[in-house]
């Protein structure tokens, strides 16, 4: 690309394209959170138990056992965990608090998704692309702009 002295080549600085791309990710999140069914997710831990028939059947052995040590005997505190991570990161990403933690996690709970469903390739594109948007974020520290790391003075 040939720079022209004087001359605007784009709308906004690299920061506010991370930070565009970290909103649009936190709204992601929001968006997970948003559309569950509450009432059902948390009276009747419906999301952990539809989760627990796709664990059951799982073709890797230390997913199905994973999940019935860790997840199975708890259904209640790990609908709550899943709730409140996404929220968590809905509101971090799109606020931009603490942006590298983060991504971090966003990148985990996705990998997380990812590998519980690998038998299930519907959703993989959704998980992967915010694996990978995560990715970026977090190398092009996405919280230089329109955050309030960069108003606390993290970045």
């Amino acid at each position: 690309m040939v720079e022209l002295p004087g001359v605007k080549t784009s709308l906004l600085t690299g920061a506010q394209w991370a930070a565009v791309l970290r909103i649009g990710l936190g709204l992601w999140w929001l968006e997970s959170f948003r559309h569950k069914d509450l009432a059902a997710w948390t009276k009747r831990q419906a999301g952990i138990k539809w989760a627990s028939g796709i664990a059951a059947k799982h073709r890797w052995e230390v997913v199905r056992k994973g999940f019935a040590a860790v997840v199975a005997p708890r259904p209640r505190l790990m609908t709550w965990v899943v709730l409140a991570s996404e929220l968590a990161l809905g509101i971090g990403l799109t606020a931009g608090l603490l942006t590298p933690v983060a991504c971090v996690a966003s990148i985990l709970l996705n990998l997380t998704y990812f590998v519980l469903m690998v038998n299930d390739w519907a959703e993989q594109g959704q998980n992967l692309m915010m694996v990978l948007a995560a990715v970026v974020v977090l190398g092009a520290h996405g919280g230089q702009a329109w955050s309030v790391d960069h108003l606390i003075g993290i970045f």
